[in-house]
């Protein structure tokens, strides 16, 4: 009966608030085009820190790739390089001061690299073998994650995972002559990537720290990636081949296996990363036309197209191609577009894409005494990293957000 009795008060309530949420939502839809390091046609982000207030990625400058890091407040600033012509970022830590990669030396050799603004780019070197380089990092900057060649002839490749305390690591194959790491957990701990085996097969592949590795299934094919981790890696996203070796995004979790994310009518579909609590999926499909197009797909619904999502937010001609990588919350993503603007160039893009929601706080289908408790314990909280509890993306938690949650409570209990 109380339950009732709030529920019926909060509706009142919430009326008098709904146009303030209206007048307040449009703050949550942005898409910034990035531009290009100077003299570059070019750019491509790789990853967002968690705020949305950092990118990194790389740019072409006069035909070489250089490392960018990119913030809201001092725009596309080049991490240059550890002396030679080319250097790419691939990862940075969820603060957005730690930054990891790959780059060329004087020597012609290319080596891992650890970028912070104190020290600049620590070359870690080649680990070992003939060329070494990092896809990723944990989110305090500590752990990086990569792959080490050993040889190009015949191919011999091994994922690595090191550590600033001094560790390192290295993981095997399934027996064929290669296995790389892509992406690591917010922890450090668990690693994703692929292993080959004796027929040349690439196998979705998890590593953990302490040794174990997990083999994970195909969509019935011969080959598959993983390329990302929610922050504890019960959810696995990637790539993989069914049996008409067409290449399908998954989402894979313990209790359900694999299951394929579907397309936009084309033939592939790619999975690049994934929110911290699994429940939002980024990454590339084409369509029936044979376009390109950066993809979401949610736990509640299916694969969509960014560019009919956020239509309204593109100038003519314009388009998202690929969504490389997503924000911890799920707010944030970045990739790769043609800016019509900028004459049609390939450049990198943000898009801010808070969605606002019917209280679930916690994303388990049920809008109940928990989600409310979260709402309350952040109450007049203020930013752009708020998470879910931030019901109506307005950058604060406040009697809007509590309504909202009041309004439905006991909604999918």
């Amino acid at each position: 009966m109380m339950k009732r009795t709030t529920r019926l008060m909060s509706r009142a309530l919430l009326s008098a608030a709904v146009l303030g949420c209206i007048a307040t939502a449009g703050w949550s839809q942005r898409l910034i085009w990035l531009g290009t390091l100077p003299s570059s046609n070019w750019s491509w982000a790789s990853d967002v820190s968690s705020d949305g207030q950092v990118v990194v990625g790389y740019s072409s400058v006069a035909g070489q790739w250089r490392a960018f890091r990119w913030t809201a407040s001092g725009g596309m600033q080049n991490l240059g390089t550890l002396g030679g012509s080319m250097a790419r970022a691939e990862g940075v830590s969820a603060d957005g001061s730690v930054v990891v990669g790959w780059s060329a030396t004087a020597a012609g050799q290319e080596c891992t690299y650890r970028w912070t603004a104190g020290m600049g780019m620590q070359n870690l070197g080649t680990l070992g073998g003939i060329r070494s380089g990092a896809l990723d990092v944990s989110a305090d900057g500590s752990v990086l994650v990569g792959t080490v060649t050993y040889s190009d002839s015949p191919q011999q490749t091994r994922a690595f995972r090191w550590t600033t305390a001094g560790s390192m690591q290295l993981f095997g194959t399934l027996g064929g002559s290669m296995s790389a790491a892509v992406v690591v957990s917010a922890d450090g701990l668990v690693v994703g990537g692929f292993a080959v085996d004796a027929s040349g097969g690439s196998r979705p592949t998890l590593w953990t720290a302490d040794g174990r590795m997990q083999v994970l299934s195909t969509l019935g094919g011969n080959h598959g990636v993983v390329h990302g981790l929610s922050a504890d890696a019960s959810v696995v996203v990637g790539y993989a081949t069914n049996a008409a070796n067409q290449w399908r995004a998954f989402r894979w979790t313990a209790g359900r296996g694999m299951q394929a994310l579907g397309t936009l009518g084309g033939n592939q579909s790619y999975a690049f990363s994934v929110s911290a609590d699994g429940s939002v999926v980024v990454g590339m499909a084409d369509n029936a036309a044979g376009q390109w197009r950066a993809v979401r797909w949610t736990s509640s619904g299916s694969m969509e197209d960014l560019n009919v999502t956020y239509a309204s937010l593109l100038s003519s001609g314009s388009r998202l191609e690929r969504a490389n990588a997503i924000s911890p919350n799920g707010r944030y993503i970045v990739g790769i577009g043609s800016n019509a603007a900028a004459g049609g160039r390939t450049e990198a893009f943000l898009l801010e894409v808070c969605t606002s929601h019917n209280g679930d706080v916690d994303n388990n289908g049920c809008v109940d005494d928990a989600d409310l408790l979260a709402v309350l314990f952040a109450f007049g909280t203020r930013g752009k990293n708020l998470g879910r509890v931030d019901v109506n993306c307005n950058e604060v938690v406040d009697d809007a957000d509590l309504l909202i949650v009041l309004f439905n409570f006991e909604s999918g209990c």
